[in-house]
């Protein structure tokens, strides 16, 4: 269901429809707006309500198209560190998989050295 909002823009006010709990939300844009016109007249006078609202718009869709490039980057970023996260992970298991037959082995051969020395005299011992 629908509702409707005014909403001031450029001095003029505009009876808008919208999704019911968005009213505060299109007010704020339109405030949003609205204050970017404010801030152009001051640079430029008065050069046209309908000139200045559109400059005001092509200055937010400036900023829009400028603020999606950035999160293109950023999610490029992202997916690169997720790459490179998985990879480090795959290094430290294949690490922690080479430490772990090091020492199973290093154990091996201490149990066959004590088993060897544990030995009784005579029967030789075999070091290796």
């Amino acid at each position: 269901m629908s509702t409707h909002v005014n909403v001031t823009i450029n001095g003029r006010q505009y009876r808008m429809a919208c999704e019911e709990g968005q009213e505060t939300r299109l007010l704020r844009l339109a405030e949003t707006l609205e204050s970017r016109v404010e801030s152009l007249r001051g640079k430029f006078g008065e050069i046209g309500d309908q000139r200045l609202t559109v400059m005001a718009s092509l200055t937010i869709a400036d900023e829009l198209v400028d603020a999606e490039r950035r999160i293109r980057g950023l999610m490029e970023e992202i997916e690169a560190l997720r790459e490179v996260r998985l990879t480090a992970a795959d290094r430290a298991r294949a690490t922690q998989t080479a430490v772990a037959n090091a020492l199973n082995a290093a154990s091996d051969r201490i149990e066959k050295m004590t088993r060897e020395l544990n030995r009784p005299a005579g029967q030789g011992v075999a070091l290796g």
